[in-house]
């Protein structure tokens, strides 16, 4: 990297793995490197499914560690995003109370019937716009409450990449992306909603003040810059839900759909306001924060963790399902032989995956299939068929058609599923960059420091240097036949 120009640092923790991610944005280019890489591991401690925040603290200040070895003379700013609705509980002192509970702990269930005998669904969604999924922190934090398990002492609640900012700078607001995937924020109003809290019996007095992303939250704090022979950055937050970061750093065509594409998959399309309609409530869209005030109207699929699972259940028995060995093998299965619902809640967090998918083979009356290369196909190709379904609605809903696909993530380099997907949907798909959700969050942090003057010109910096490849569609028959055989298996479930 040039010694010359302004880096930034982008912290990107990830349901499974985070990184710490150094960038620059030269006239001419775009400079780009990972600095460290480590696992996000869950573990059962007392009595939950809960992240380290100890061990994820450290593994970010190894990264910073790193980072100023690698510039030393011209970092600018950090920032961290992470996934959504996960939450730590701070005392008046600003200590974390205990470890924060996983969105795949169990207590959620039964959560969100319990809130609807108080507050009904309708109501919910007309204040928020949200997607109502069972471990969004409304439910999350009316389970703890019936369950007894509020800790004593509670003087402030933060979500996962605000705690994160709180050990770095001290800092104790939230930032309006990641806040959004609460379903506590208003849509209208972008602040949090007292009748929710009033309903559920919810501490708002707990709740942060909300800041936009791009918001200087402060500086490294002086013993943390000392210890890690660093400067006392800037502390920027980034657009802190991934997603957003993910969305604003894709450089997107006026038009054209997104898909991060991950361990969750989360498709549709920005627009300058909340959607709050009748036919986006029925088919349960959500509305989340995005960059510069925009709104990411979006649905949420289950995405490759299914198919990451099976991995994980093949090689602990000894099979050979590395990634290039697994293509091979999806590509000699037979096509389109059987179909899931990806977003069948018994997908997760199953204590088998290989036996929840074939459970609903059986109960679909669909052909079993176990050979992995078979299995994986059939998820893919159902992801496809997901994606081709939402992106209809969108469509539907908004009123606005769809130019095309644009895919960004880890997914993104599924060549099989970017083909699979623009075939069944019967729209061109583009990919790229894999990389989209650190480029932005160091776009934002950027913007911040004045390297661009809006998200438009920063995205326009990202086509100019990062490489997108197109996948043109492939209607066929046997894609038109099993669009219908999803919807009806849609339809059912």
């Amino acid at each position: 990297m040039m010694a010359d120009e302004a880096s930034y640092v982008a912290v990107d923790l990830g349901a499974g793995s985070g990184r710490v991610v150094l960038g620059r944005f030269p006239e001419r280019g775009l400079e780009l490197e990972e600095i460290h890489r480590f696992p996000n591991p869950v573990r059962t401690a007392a009595g939950r499914l809960r992240w380290d925040a100890a061990y994820l603290v450290a593994a970010i200040e190894t990264g910073l560690a790193a980072a100023a070895a690698t510039a030393p003379a011209n970092l600018r700013s950090v920032g961290v995003d992470t996934w959504g609705v996960d939450f730590g509980l701070l005392d008046a002192a600003g200590r974390l109370l205990e470890d924060p509970v996983c969105y795949r702990d169990p207590r959620t269930d039964g959560a969100m019937e319990a809130a609807f005998s108080r507050i009904p669904r309708a109501a919910i969604y007309d204040l928020t716009g949200i997607q109502f999924l069972p471990f969004n922190t409304l439910f999350q934090l009316s389970a703890q409450r019936a369950l007894g398990e509020w800790p004593a002492g509670v003087a402030r609640l933060l979500l996962m990449p605000d705690l994160m900012h709180h050990h770095l700078s001290g800092a104790t607001v939230g930032e309006f992306t990641a806040a959004t995937t609460t379903q506590l924020v208003n849509a209208r109003t972008r602040t949090w909603e007292p009748a929710l809290f009033a309903a559920l019996d919810l501490e708002l007095e707990v709740m942060p003040e909300l800041v936009p992303p791009g918001t200087e939250l402060g500086r490294l704090r002086p013993e943390l810059a000392r210890r890690l022979d660093l400067p006392e950055l800037r502390v920027v937050a980034p657009a802190a839900h991934d997603t957003a970061s993910a969305v604003a750093g894709t450089p997107l065509e006026p038009g054209w759909l997104f898909l991060s594409s991950g361990t969750w998959s989360l498709l549709g399309r920005e627009t300058p306001a909340p959607v709050l309609s009748a036919s986006a409530f029925a088919h349960d869209f959500t509305n989340e924060g995005g960059a510069a005030g925009r709104n990411r109207f979006l649905k949420n699929v289950m995405g490759l963790w299914i198919l990451e699972s099976c991995r994980r259940e093949w090689a602990a028995v000894g099979a050979d399902v590395d990634h290039a060995a697994l293509a091979a093998r999806i590509e000699a299965a037979p096509p389109l032989r059987a179909l899931v619902c990806t977003d069948d809640l018994r997908f997760l967090n199953p204590p088998s995956m290989l036996a929840a998918l074939a459970a609903f083979l059986h109960e679909t009356g669909q052909p079993a299939v176990e050979e992995p290369g078979a299995v994986a196909r059939m998820i893919l190709e159902s992801l496809a068929l997901r994606y081709a379904s939402i992106a209809e609605r969108l469509v539907e809903v908004t009123g606005e058609a769809a130019r095309g696909l644009h895919i960004v993530g880890g997914g993104s380099r599924n060549a099989f599923l970017n083909q699979a997907t623009a075939d069944a949907a019967g729209l061109p798909v583009r990919t790229g960059p894999a990389e989209a959700t650190a480029l932005g969050n160091l776009l934002v942090q950027a913007i911040t420091d004045g390297r661009f003057g809006s998200l438009d010109e920063g995205r326009d910096h990202l086509r100019a240097h990062t490489s997108l490849c197109d996948f043109t569609p492939r209607p066929t028959p046997a894609w038109r036949e099993a669009r219908a055989r999803y919807r009806e298996l849609e339809s059912r479930a």
